[in-house]
């Protein structure tokens, strides 16, 4: 009874420790999308509720306002926004300068080049002066450690949100996912049924060939697979890079998996009631769509989920089987366009990479139970 119980508590103690460990990237990833770019760049997201220290750039961004005074031009400006706050610890030329025992604290004046200098007070005021005009901005940057509130902001997703295209590649992923996700399932059910519970020649070799297609690496089949399609469409007059393509191509790739699965699932459940449905005068179909279907409804979720989540965060296969374009580019492909070709725009990867788990993490949600119960299925008998 002991040990009993010391079992279950170890069971569920795992099982917490398995959601914490798969459950702190998610919260990661949704705390980040909200952060400031400066604060995403220097600490973890697990330090977005604390106060920080920054270091940074500024480069004036308006330099109208210069003025001739006593012989120098100068001209006054802020780092941080009205009511911040923010406050300058320190500030140097150059950021090597800052990181060593040359930097400034507020207050005092840093020589900048081409004769400018600038002086920083601790609320982020600055004057810099200079023995002729400014013409470059850039001439007049200088670099500062600053002590910040968390920041956390809707730009992330303004950004994304209000490029084109993200809307109908939104609309696109879902054209894909929803198929692509159907389609093997369906094929997967008759297959399964068919192995399992029919009599027929050669069906332990179609059997060994499935499980031989579970360790088919994908890359390698894409190539020869696109050619195929471009062949087969030439000659019916079809576009290889359609809808059509990339469903039929997650069908193939998802299949093997989804036989399989169904297929043991579909093996293990009582064979007493097929017997009786025989008896009864059932066919083959009727079995299966009134007593097999039902029965199967957790390894069916179960193999959804997986279908589904590989569908919707695909990138490489769209790529190859759809292309790019306005009515057929990915969400996948849509976000990854936004970082830009340097990955410039990197600060909004996080909100990205949260827009896109939306969808799968609210299926997975929904389907859970059905998953859990298709996962484990068989794997305890009853005595």
């Amino acid at each position: 009874m002991g040990s009993s119980r010391l079992g279950r508590i170890v069971v569920h103690l795992t099982v917490l420790l398995l959601v914490v460990i798969w459950s702190l990237p998610t919260v990661g990833i949704f705390v980040s999308s909200f952060r400031d770019k400066s604060q995403i760049s220097s600490s973890g997201w697990w330090t977005a509720p604390f106060r920080s220290t920054q270091n940074a750039r500024h480069i004036p961004q308006d330099l109208s306002g210069q003025r001739l005074v006593d012989g120098e031009w100068t001209v006054d400006g802020r780092i941080f926004p009205e009511g911040s706050e923010s406050v300058i610890e320190a500030f140097a030329a150059t950021g090597k300068i800052l990181d060593g025992e040359d930097s400034l604290s507020v207050g005092e004046t840093a020589k900048l080049r081409r004769g400018i200098s600038v002086t920083v007070q601790a609320d982020g005021q600055y004057t810099i002066t200079s023995e002729n005009e400014i013409t470059r901005a850039r001439n007049a940057r200088f670099v500062y450690r600053a002590n910040e509130p968390p920041i956390f902001t809707l730009d992330n997703y303004k950004r994304v949100f209000t490029r084109d295209g993200i809307g109908q590649a939104f609309l696109n992923s879902a054209v894909v996912t929803i198929p692509a996700t159907f389609i093997p399932i369906l094929i997967a059910a008759f297959a399964a049924y068919a192995l399992a519970w029919m009599r027929y020649p050669g069906r332990a070799l179609i059997a060994a060939t499935i499980v031989g297609l579970l360790v088919v690496p994908l890359q390698l089949s894409l190539i020869p697979l696109l050619s195929l399609y471009n062949d087969v469409g030439s000659i019916f007059g079809i576009d290889a890079k359609s809808y059509w393509g990339i469903w039929m191509a997650h069908t193939g790739f998802g299949l093997p998996l989804a036989i399989y699965l169904l297929r043991n699932y579909m093996a293990g459940l009582p064979g007493e009631i097929m017997e009786s449905a025989r008896i009864d005068g059932a066919t083959h179909f009727q079995i299966f769509y009134k007593i097999v279907l039902p029965l199967s409804l957790p390894a069916l979720a179960s193999f959804a989920i997986f279908q589904f989540l590989w569908v919707w965060n695909d990138l490489l296969v769209a790529k190859v089987f759809l292309g790019d374009g306005e009515t057929k580019t990915v969400l996948t492909s849509a976000l990854k366009d936004l970082l830009g070709t340097r990955g410039g725009d990197w600060e909004i990867l996080a909100t990205s990479a949260f827009i896109t788990i939306i969808v799968p993490l609210t299926v997975f949600l929904s389907l859970q139970r059905y998953f859990v119960r298709g996962l484990l299925a068989g794997s305890v008998k009853g005595g």
